[in-house]
């Protein structure tokens, strides 16, 4: 059998982006292209009671000038989120976009757009655009929103309450008279951030005959192809979606962002050529951002360290509008009764509308929050408790054989213990602890350490479904084509090898249809939820079992051999009694395609619907460095430990990971959107406000894995993709804590925090 799984060969992708011959879409749109720009509103709240358009239509190169008002047959509300369709209309996305709205949620809201022949016309229009708002009171704060007489931002939510949800086990109230338990109640919270992909959000549209194409950098097409049709109230079938190369998306395109107003756009100019392209300011205020969540944990616990009882509150906040909606925050509150299972369990999840830019996906998806707030509480308690934060862990992880009741999800290994004891033994954990015990002076160091949870995919939650289509060339080769996306991630590389694999080729003779096109694609929902291996693996195996069974059928008519004795091996086919080689897959192409008696099309395309989930864990390790007196914390050193199974590509899932813990590394300690609490303003929309973390920031970034492989997948993986950025923030936040030696502080560690920290702990003169 080949051994293209498990190697770490280069991205099928990569000459050709290391040399810039890679198309994304700003590359592939023709010069022709009409520009459009959107008007953004300038209030946070409230409604927009008239666009004066005069001199905008009078700019020479204006094609177009379309607002709020101008909607017509396509003043249709639709989702955005990026989730597959159901046929129950309660598990259906919020409805509540427009194409361009008079009802301003916040502040940069899209109330109009021009289309004009080149971007200085386009820009000096959307200038020349004079509005007349009607401004009402803004709300920010997601505790404020749900107080009873705040602004109400969606008429058909009271309170501003998108969704809540609970989860209850056993008798929280009963569980809390027991004797002698010691009560551990905290607050804790994360900020808004932004994915800041290297591409901005782009697409472009044109229309033939009565269908509409828009080619878009997006996670998402087959999903975008049903949004599309729904905001402008057409057939499906009426729209293609096609997905050249993406330059990263992290979730953020993972949402119809401009597809469906681009095509429009296109409509309302006679179907000609018309690009839209976000600056990268628009990114951080008319796309999407991570949602910022309000933690509150209360534990109550035995003597022994054991949990009694524990309680949850999360209060997400939305931004304008539902997009993912009350998704993210319903994956943190699940988390719960997991990670650390106790018998009396009560949690509550609310998602609450504010006048802030929207929150949707992005990597981890209400994991990173939920894993810092909960992993922060864990470390207080076991302070608290005074037991050593690792053996409060091990007590009361989850153990071998848990098996969660909705997801069916099942603990296979003593995972945790396996990634714990590697991170310790890297960080040298035990001797620091006692190193970095009762520092005084201004320079201090400090080391803390983060398990996490992560499920993959979707189901039960949603419709998991993959298909693939498998193609024999006449050279041997094989074409391989998924609904499942690239966007830098390199899945592309691990779809080839588990082919390759499955069919019994070398990787070399896979040649992966990277760019997808509805119309020709097959259907898969994209990337997203850690899902594209794992799920894609199933087709992948599925497919590559019934083009296997064609070609040695036809193999049995060349050699007279049974297919129940021969194999592919190596791109030959051979008797499995004896290894003989018997035709080359070559050979048996190209005869097959040319046979004047039997010439056959050797092809297979297969859906395989997936009905599992899998558990993927892991821990990060930290070392920091605190300035006192500068209220600043500098990382040193850093280690995430990971089992997603089976690695597919050693080196790509190294890569993965590195790639995850930067983003964590600024979700820790520099990256937050800073909006003006009065107006709704965004203040640092672009790079030199926005303090990304950059390798300048960062030490070495070590990475070690558990391979545990995964029984439920057909290669033994499961996600990788989103869990390196969940344990990041809570392992630095738990250093600075040992690294003051303050204990237990009820701030949350974030940069704007920090002098508030020290101060409340009495470290500052």
């Amino acid at each position: 059998m080949n051994m293209e799984v498990g190697k770490s060969i280069v991205r099928v992708d990569a000459f050709d982006k290391v040399t810039g011959r890679t198309k994304y879409t700003d590359d592939l749109c023709d010069a022709s292209a009409y520009v459009a720009k959107i008007l953004h509103s300038t209030i946070a709240h409230g409604r927009v009671l008239s666009i004066d358009t005069t001199e905008a239509e009078k700019i020479e190169g204006v094609v177009k000038v379309v607002t709020c008002f101008d909607l017509g047959e396509y003043k249709n509300y639709f989702p955005t989120a990026g989730h597959p369709w159901s046929t129950d209309p309660g598990h259906q996305d919020v409805a509540d976009r427009l194409l361009l709205t008079d009802e301003v949620k916040f502040y940069g809201d899209d109330i109009a757009a021009v289309v004009a022949e080149n971007e200085v016309a386009a820009n000096q229009a959307i200038r020349a655009l004079k509005v007349e708002y009607e401004e009402y009171p803004v709300v920010t704060d997601v505790l404020e929103s749900i107080k009873d007489g705040a602004p109400q931002i969606h008429k058909n939510y009271p309170n501003n309450i998108l969704k809540h949800t609970s989860i209850s086990k056993g008798n929280y109230a009963e569980a809390i008279k027991e004797e002698g338990l010691t009560v551990v109640d905290r607050w804790y919270e994360t900020p808004t951030v932004q994915h800041c992909h290297i591409e901005n959000f782009i697409c472009y549209a044109y229309a033939e005959g009565k269908r509409v194409t828009v080619v878009a950098s997006t996670q998402i097409p087959h999903i975008g192809r049903r949004v599309v049709g729904q905001a402008l109230g057409i057939p499906w079938g009426d729209v293609r979606i096609v997905k050249p190369y993406i330059g990263g998306g992290f979730g953020n395109k993972q949402d119809i962002l401009y597809e469906p107003l681009c095509a429009f756009l296109s409509l309302k100019v006679g179907g000609h050529l018309v690009k839209l392209d976000c600056s990268r300011e628009e990114t951080f205020v008319a796309n999407r951002v991570r949602h910022g969540i309000k933690f509150h944990i209360i534990s109550h616990l035995r003597k022994d360290g054991t949990y009694a009882a524990r309680k949850i509150e999360i209060f997400s906040n939305q931004g304008g509008y539902a997009s993912h909606g009350h998704s993210i925050a319903a994956k943190g509150l699940g988390c719960f009764p997991q990670l650390y299972p106790c018998d009396n369990i009560e949690g509550d999840a609310y998602t609450v509308f504010t006048n802030r830019p929207v929150a949707g996906a992005m990597r981890g998806y209400g994991i990173p929050q939920a894993m810092f707030a909960v992993e922060s509480h864990t470390e207080d308690v076991a302070k608290i408790m005074g037991i050593p934060s690792i053996e409060f862990r091990l007590k009361n992880l989850m153990s071998v054989g848990f098996k969660d009741g909705f997801s069916k999800n099942v603990n296979y290994y003593d995972t945790f213990r396996q990634c714990i004891e590697k991170g310790k033994a890297y960080m040298d954990y035990d001797n620091k602890l006692k190193e970095y015990s009762n520092q005084t002076g201004r320079i201090r160091k400090g080391v803390g350490m983060a398990v996490f949870w992560y499920n993959t995919a979707v189901w039960p939650i949603s419709l998991e479904s993959s298909s693939s289509r498998l193609v024999l060339n006449q050279d041997g080769s094989v074409s391989l084509q998924l609904g499942e996306t690239e966007i830098g991630q390199g899945a592309d590389t691990a779809f080839s090898q588990m082919a390759a694999e499955a069919i019994g080729i070398r990787v070399e003779d896979v040649h992966i249809v990277s760019c997808q096109d509805t119309d020709v694609t097959p259907f898969g929902t994209g990337a997203y939820a850690s899902r594209q291996t794992y799920v894609g693996g199933f087709s992948i195996a599925k497919t590559a079992g019934l083009l296997k069974k064609k070609i040695l059928d036809y193999a049995y008519i060349l050699t007279n051999m049974p297919p129940e004795i021969t194999d592919i091996k190596n791109g030959m086919i051979v008797r499995t009694t004896d290894n003989m080689e018997l035709i080359s897959l070559k050979d048996l192409a190209t005869e097959a395609l040319y046979s004047t008696s039997d010439s056959r099309h050797i092809t297979a395309e297969a859906t395989a619907q997936i009905k599992s989930n899998a558990y993927s864990f892991g821990c990060c390790f930290a070392e920091v460095e605190v300035d006192i007196d500068m209220c600043k914390a500098k990382l040193v050193k850093i280690i995430n430990v990971h089992d997603c199974g089976k690695l597919i590509n050693p080196a790509l899932a190294k890569a993965q990971v590195e790639g995850g813990m930067s983003m964590g590394i600024g979700y820790a300690l520099s990256e937050i959107q800073l909006v003006d609490e009065k107006t709704g303003k965004v203040l640092n929309d672009n790079f030199l406000d926005y303090k990304l973390s950059t390798a300048m920031d960062h030490p070495h970034l070590e990475t070690a894995f558990v391979e545990n492989p995964e029984p439920t997948s057909p290669f033994g993986t499961k996600s990788l993709g989103e869990p390196p950025v969940c344990p990041v923030a809570p392992a630095i936040r738990n250093a600075v804590m040992q690294a003051t030696g303050v204990g237990v502080n009820e701030i949350p560690l974030r940069p704007a925090k920090l002098f508030e920290y020290f101060d409340k702990a009495g470290l500052l003169k």
